[in-house]
């Protein structure tokens, strides 16, 4: 584990030492935004000031990242919950993540694929349904999850053809 070292007159600021505490708990349990991470200390009461120089330090650490953390976030999503493009890019908004960073991080997300993953679970729970209930709800569970009509549809057409090709053997 690398040790890290004091800056120059962190001992003279008694708040700096509580939020960098603050901070470093913060980031213990997954990657953050510097926007995740300013709001949570300002929410602890912690001057901006205090604040701006918490960040300094994470970031010459290599500890705050934010084109790091959208790839984090974006990689993330994709194994566990996967996300269309609109989904994703909303959730990175919201995180503070800049819209060009986004663009750059989310222009190789293969949608159909992540549709396709996301459908496979579902897919199994509608299997003793008719067509249109079938499509209503697998259409409705990956519209919900930010894909497009188009990919939906694309989706929910190859899973019922899929579906009565194992309904046959």
């Amino acid at each position: 584990m690398t040790r890290l070292l004091p800056l120059q007159n962190e001992s003279a600021l008694p708040d700096h030492g509580r939020c960098l505490d603050s901070a470093f708990r913060f980031l213990s349990f997954r990657p953050r935004s510097e926007s995740e991470i300013k709001s949570f200390l300002a929410k602890k009461g912690y001057e901006t000031n205090t604040i701006e120089k918490v960040l300094i330090r994470l970031r010459a650490d290599n500890l705050v990242d934010d084109e790091a953390f959208a790839q984090f976030w974006k990689s993330n999503r994709q194994t566990f919950s996967p996300r269309g493009h609109s989904s994703l890019r909303r959730e990175l908004r919201n995180k503070g993540i800049e819209p060009d960073m986004i663009d750059r991080i989310l222009e190789d997300l293969d949608e159909h694929a992540a549709a396709c993953k996301a459908a496979e679970k579902k897919a199994k729970h509608l299997a003793g349904h008719d067509y249109q209930t079938f499509r209503r709800k697998l259409a409705g569970f990956l519209g919900r999850r930010g894909f497009a009509y188009d990919i939906c549809n694309s989706v929910v057409n190859s899973f019922w053809e899929k579906r009565g090709k194992d309904d046959e053997e």
